[in-house]
């Protein structure tokens, strides 16, 4: 039988630490042996039968593992247990599950980056009977668009900062700035942006621009780099400017923008991420699920 994802948490972090990296195809076989999987159940596929289940339930335990920063990902497909997972496993619980890891300290802000109103405390395997099925589909989406922002800005910050730049770029575009049209949407040359990184036009007419600073730092934004960008902007007689970055602004640097008369919009990496995923910035449609109901008016009869 193949065990459920929190099963597999506890022997795949001890696997974790036998070797200093370690990939995702080699925690699988690893599982195989320990949960001695059988051929067969290695072929069983998840409902929507897109996916194989063994793989599916070792892939959600990585990703639990991580959200409790047990392991980190140094590179694409490979993992490396963490000082905190040591830590874990000089005195192991019986079994790693979501109710373990909501006592480490990262766990709810890992598992919730875009802090979407959903609640959490009774979604457990064990603590479901009180949901309806739409609430357990409405979780799902919602763990699932949580991971898939971790993974994004793990990939964005593994990216240069000009192909960050033309990322930012390309979702403007697909936001519907410049009416989508590619030639409406262009990057500074390198090295003399004169802190401007891209010009995008407002609409298709081109009647107004919109000037973009793109930073790809992991520091907080502060005031400074904003009023750096106002005068930057200022210089080319704009009204309108967009700072977006992977990290987060400060409180000073929100309330200035509050103050000025240049409009501009602030996005950090969670709002990025999430416009990532609602434009398909950098994902694909991976499955469509359709929920359907009574067509009440097929049944009415005349």
């Amino acid at each position: 039988m193949i065990p459920d994802f929190q099963s597999i948490m506890l022997p795949a972090l001890k696997a974790f630490s036998d070797r200093e990296i370690i990939s995702t195809k080699e925690i699988r076989e690893k599982m195989i042996s320990h949960f001695d999987i059988t051929e067969e159940e290695q072929k069983e596929r998840t409902p929507s039968g897109k996916q194989l289940l063994y793989y599916n339930r070792v892939a959600w335990a990585i990703t639990y593992l991580k959200m409790g920063e047990l392991i980190e990902s140094p590179e694409r497909g490979k993992y490396k247990i963490t000082e905190l997972g040591k830590t874990v496993l000089k005195n192991p619980p019986e079994k790693i599950s979501i109710s373990f890891l909501k006592t480490l300290p990262n766990f709810e802000k890992n598992r919730n980056p875009n802090k979407q109103e959903i609640d959490f405390k009774k979604t457990d395997d064990d603590d479901i009977s009180d949901k309806t099925p739409d609430e357990l589909i409405e979780i799902g989406y919602t763990q699932i668009n949580n991971e898939l922002s971790n993974l994004l800005m793990d990939y964005i910050k593994n990216s240069s900062p000009y192909f960050f730049e033309q990322l930012v770029l390309d979702l403007l575009l697909s936001i519907g700035y410049g009416g989508s049209d590619i030639e409406s949407g262009v990057l500074t040359s390198r090295g003399s942006d004169e802190g401007i990184d891209g010009i995008i036009k407002e609409d298709k007419l081109g009647l107004d621009k919109i000037y973009i600073q793109a930073k790809k730092w992991e520091h907080t934004v502060g005031r400074p780099e904003i009023q750096k960008f106002v005068g930057a902007l200022q210089g080319k007689r704009a009204k309108k400017g967009i700072f977006i970055t992977i990290s987060n602004f400060s409180k000073e640097a929100v309330e200035y923008i509050k103050n000025i008369d240049i409009s501009i919009v602030l996005i950090d990496g969670i709002k990025l991420t999430s416009l990532m995923i609602e434009n398909d910035i950098g994902v694909t449609i991976k499955d469509i699920y359709k929920i359907r109901k009574i067509d009440i008016d097929y049944f009415t009869e005349e």
